[in-house]
């Protein structure tokens, strides 16, 4: 093969391999919700934290927790989550789902965990200003 050709070829498969690795990493960029605190809801609900979880919220919460549903200033969404937390206290909790970006938003589902019990955990949330906040919260068994 002359060698102005086999340079050809590997100019250019550098230079694909270049446009190849730029692709993947917008792509993925793009598709991978950053901002969404998986780590600090996954400590918060195992320390039965209601107050750093509903701070993570729009103005007012949707909560619905065993049923029982509405929407929720911080200050009650606390109580609320905080009354779910003394009944079932000392969970484990992890993410069994993370990220599905709808138009709606981004939801989330977890297994939260205790002695007696396991709870499905969904997470809804709302990009505000470029900014996520928990719009719902759904606790069910």
């Amino acid at each position: 093969m002359p060698t102005w050709i086999s340079g050809t070829i590997f100019a250019n498969y550098g230079t694909m391999n270049l446009i190849i690795k730029l692709v993947s990493s917008l792509v993925i960029l793009f598709t991978v919700p950053c901002d969404i605190p998986y780590v600090t809801i996954e400590k918060a609900m195992e320390s039965n934290d209601a107050k750093t979880i509903i701070n993570l919220g729009t103005e007012k919460v949707l909560l619905n927790i065993l049923g029982k549903e509405g929407a929720y200033t911080h200050s009650q969404a606390q109580l609320v989550l905080n009354e779910f937390f003394t009944k079932n206290p000392k969970g484990t909790f992890s993410f069994i789902f993370k990220g599905k970006e709808t138009s709606d938003g981004i939801f989330a589902v977890g297994n939260y965990l205790t002695k007696s019990e396991s709870f499905r955990t969904t997470f809804h949330f709302r990009t505000i200003k470029s900014v996520s906040r928990l719009e719902s919260l759904t606790i069910s068994n």
